[in-house]
Parts: C-alpha cells; sequence; structure tokens
C-alpha cells in the first residue's frame, strides 16, 4: 500500500481534518522562508489536534537546520520523522540521528539524484528542485523516479513535485513509491489545505493501489 504525505498544514482544525481523511503522514514545515511556516510556538496546539484526529505520523520538514534550532523544536513537541530538505552531508544525517534517535528522511532533488546508499536515511524523498525547497507545484520527472528506484529496490522512496488528485494514480503506476507527498496540488491557500482534494488525492492513491 502506497503511504500518504500531506505537507505544510499550519492551522490546528484544518490539521485535524486533513488527518481524519486517513492519511500515514503529517508535514509541519519549520523552515522560515516557506510559505507554509509553522512557527515553533504553535506547533504544540497543531500537533495536538492532529494526534487527536487519527494516527498519522508527524514529520519535521527543516532546512539546513542546526542542532540547536532541532533541538528548540523537539523540546515543544514529539515529532515521529525529520525530513531533511537542504543540502545537509551523511555525515550531518548521522549526527542527528545520533542526537535525537528520530528517524530521517533525505530530500534528493536534480537531474541525477546519485548513489542513494550514500545517504543513511530510513527513505529518500525526491522532490522538483527549487529555490522553495518543494511545495511548487512543479512536477518531477517519474521516469527518472522510476530509474532510482529500480537501481536501488530496497530503498523506499517518496515521490513528491507537483503531484495531485488528478494526476498521482499515473505517478503510482510508472514509479511504484513507497510514499506520495503533496502539498500545494491539495490547497485552497499555501499552509491551508482543501479537505475535497485532499480526499480525492487519498480516493486516488487507493485506487491505483487497487489495480497494481
Amino acid at each position: 500500500m502506497t503511504r500518504i504525505k500531506i505537507c505544510g498544514v499550519t492551522e490546528p482544525a484544518n490539521a485535524a481534518e486533513v488527518v481524519a481523511t486517513g492519511i500515514d503522514y503529517l508535514g509541519l514545515n519549520f523552515w522560515p522562508r516557506s510559505k507554509r511556516y509553522l512557527a515553533p510556538d504553535r506547533a504544540p496546539a497543531v500537533a495536538d489536534a492532529a494526534r487527536a484526529a487519527g494516527k498519522a505520523l508527524l514529520v519535521g520538514v527543516f532546512v539546513d537546520a542546526t542542532v540547536d534550532e532541532i533541538a528548540a523544536v523537539l523540546a515543544t513537541l514529539e515529532l515521529d520523522l525529520l525530513q531533511l530538505h537542504g543540502d545537509e552531508a551523511p555525515d550531518a544525517l548521522v549526527a542527528l540521528s545520533a542526537r535525537f534517535r528520530v528517524p530521517l528522511w533525505k530530500v534528493v532533488s536534480g537531474t541525477d539524484p546519485g548513489d542513494l546508499a550514500r545517504w543513511p536515511a530510513e527513505a529518500i524523498l525526491l522532490d522538483t528542485p527549487s529555490p522553495a525547497r518543494g511545495g511548487t507545484g512543479q512536477t518531477f520527472d517519474w521516469n527518472l523516479a522510476h530509474a532510482t528506484r529500480t537501481r536501488d529496490p530496497e530503498r523506499a522512496i517518496v515521490l513528491a513535485g507537483g503531484l495531485d488528485p488528478e494526476n498521482v494514480g499515473d505517478a503510482i503506476t510508472i514509479v511504484r513509491p513507497f510514499a506520495v507527498d503533496v502539498a500545494s496540488g491539495v490547497e485552497r491557500a499555501p499552509g491551508l489545505k482543501d479537505l475535497q482534494r485532499v480526499a480525492a488525492f487519498v480516493a486516488a492513491v487507493r485506487a491505483a493501489d487497487q489495480s497494481r
């Protein structure tokens, strides 16, 4: 079954509604330059609402954050995963994993993801490169994603970049990822998800799984 991550919620009520659709992961973005930035002092309310609504794991999204910056967030709420969306080096992942004992996802973007074995991460998230670090609605090259997954079949691949209810089924058919990740494709405004589009996205993923 393809896992579903909805990324970039900023309001408690909206987070609860999104989780109630049956998703697997909910992304909270702690990069201050993001349009979906969630200030750490507001994050506990969002996290509490999400956890009360369902079983989705909470993913903290960070871009080149220092150890102290991540520690400050984790001091206020519990995260199930850390998603590193910057230019972090493999050694940094080792240090963060040892410090926080939280599973890591590493975002890799570009025209050639290269050797994924160098990343000590639970999963690799493939996203379209952009200064905004995701959430642009620009589609990742699915054939490249498929080739990457085929080259390293034991590695969990999370596919992001330009997914929406209309195209996610085709993306799953081509790539067969461990999970799919969407932000702008199910929004009515940055950080505020459209529940009809979220439900349609979930339904499209489940339909694609059944046809495999």
